[in-house]
């Protein structure tokens, strides 16, 4: 089924602008983590290089702009959401996983500082995005006229105009949308500075200001994945402080989880993709920090979304609460466009539960929600992406794998040197009382570090040495 939908997603590729469908552009989320995770790697590495070398890339300051009005990435509409940007981050992060390719990681990382700089709130929140105008202009922020440029890189503005490809008459109303098509020149990071400095003078774009949830989410798992491949702790403790904000702030007094976040306090009852995204968040941070508060909070959230937001009739999960608003009717939103839906966000973190925890009764509720479109999604792949990740994730042989014991780099620089869709992680020095049940009555090994590759909870002998580990996942 999910070698059906890459077929279809295959048919709609344009390879000629590094893309799905026409103009305008949206960056395809969801379709990029399908590709991925089946290892599909032409077109998600031609479609994220177009992109990041593009004008809807943000040459000065990182960070991705909304979509692009036309078919070559080149001029966008200029409002920053925080949920394309952590969803591009990871993509990102697991292109230069796949090939090595140096653009990816820089692309990443700079889309990650951009966030850090530009939407981190002072209590470790993330805001929700930066608008297109500036003085009621769409644009006028980010375009560069040449004489501008010319004034603010003196010597190092001729190399520089020919990398961003800038003119006199410009490609957006007379300026320049700055893309990245000429050769790279040696002083990129200080003709970068120079210009974040020379831009910081203008007036900015407005910035809304309001917390939610699911998008935090995303962006937890993004610096979660991120600083545990990258070995950045800036990373990983930027998204142990979003979790910690999320998980102390935007509760209401009996711990149920609210939406959104604003002028001190949150509010609204929370619908089910801030649950599921926050579960899928959650399950990231656990497997990059092994810090067991994590694993204990996604399962509090995974009985939370069986309980309130489950169909024991019909299968799937409702989009609100049982105990919710009372409408005339519950709807169930199954598509993913432009993000994840709360379903097959829901699905796949329950999948993960119960690949880590051993509970089949996981994995029966995430089965019942993809029983609902699994006859459509092959045929709609990129309205369907990230349940079709879960239905890959079903279908495929997945790795459980525990490690425990002392000095667990070695190991881990395994598990981390290349994407791995189908594993699960979990690990401990100490593992006698655990909440995780994949870690259950695993030792170390002669007190050396040790790894146990598991399927279905039945494990192969121990290994301690990075190959055999290797050759295990690999095998």
């Amino acid at each position: 089924m999910p070698q059906a939908a890459v077929a279809a997603l295959r048919r709609t590729y344009d390879a000629r602008n590094g893309g799905f469908g026409t103009a305008p552009k949206f960056p395809p989320h969801c379709a990029l983590e399908l590709l991925a995770a089946r290892g599909e790697r032409e077109m998600s590495t031609a479609t994220l290089r177009a992109m990041a070398l593009g004008g809807i890339c943000d040459q000065v300051g990182g960070g991705f702009s909304r979509y692009a009005v036309d078919a070559t990435w080149t001029v966008p509409h200029f409002e920053k959401m925080l949920y394309d940007n952590a969803l591009l981050a990871r993509a990102y992060l697991r292109a230069h996983q796949a090939a090595g390719d140096p653009l990816f990681e820089r692309t990443c990382r700079e889309t990650l500082e951009f966030c850090l700089r530009e939407l981190r709130a002072p209590e470790g929140g993330f805001y929700s995005s930066l608008d297109a105008d500036s003085d009621g202009v769409e644009g006028r922020f980010y375009v560069w006229s040449l004489a501008e440029l010319n004034a603010e890189l003196g010597a190092l503005a001729p190399a520089a105009i020919a990398y961003f490809g800038a003119s006199d008459e410009g490609n957006f109303d007379g300026a320049n949308v700055l893309e990245a098509h000429g050769a790279e020149p040696a002083e990129r990071e200080q003709i970068r500075s120079l210009l974040l400095e020379a831009r910081a003078q203008r007036v900015r774009p407005a910035l809304d200001d309001k917390r939610l949830t699911a998008w935090n989410a995303l962006m937890i798992a993004a610096l979660a994945d991120a600083g545990a491949v990258l070995g950045e702790p800036r990373y990983l403790e930027a998204a142990v402080g979003a979790a910690e904000f999320v998980w102390q702030q935007m509760r209401d007094g009996e711990g149920r989880l609210l939406r959104t976040y604003n002028h001190g306090g949150a509010r609204l009852p929370a619908y089910l993709e801030d649950h599921a995204f926050m579960l899928e968040a959650l399950l990231t941070l656990y497997e990059a920090s092994f810090e067991e508060r994590f694993f204990v909070w996604a399962r509090a959230l995974a009985d939370e979304i069986l309980a309130r937001f489950g169909d024991p009739r019909r299968g799937g999960f409702f989009v609100t609460a049982a105990d919710g608003e009372r409408l005339i009717t519950r709807r169930k939103d199954l598509e993913d466009h432009p993000i994840p839906s709360g379903s097959s966000s829901a699905a796949l973190g329950l999948l993960r539960l119960a690949a880590l925890s051993g509970e089949s009764a996981y994995a029966e509720a995430a089965l019942g929600a993809i029983r609902l479109a699994q006859e459509i999604a092959p045929r709609f792949p990129s309205a369907f992406g990230h349940l079709l990740c879960a239905i890959d994730f079903h279908t495929a042989e997945v790795r459980e794998v525990a490690l425990v014991g002392s000095d667990l780099g070695p190991l881990l620089e395994v598990m981390r040197e290349r994407y791995r869709p189908h594993v699960v992680l979990a690990a401990a020095s100490d593992p006698t009382s655990t909440a995780v049940g994949l870690l259950e009555q695993r030792t170390a090994t002669g007190g050396r570090a040790t790894a146990y590759v598991c399927a279905n909870f039945a494990c192969q002998a121990p290994v301690g040495d990075p190959a055999a580990l290797r050759a295990l996942l690999d095998g």
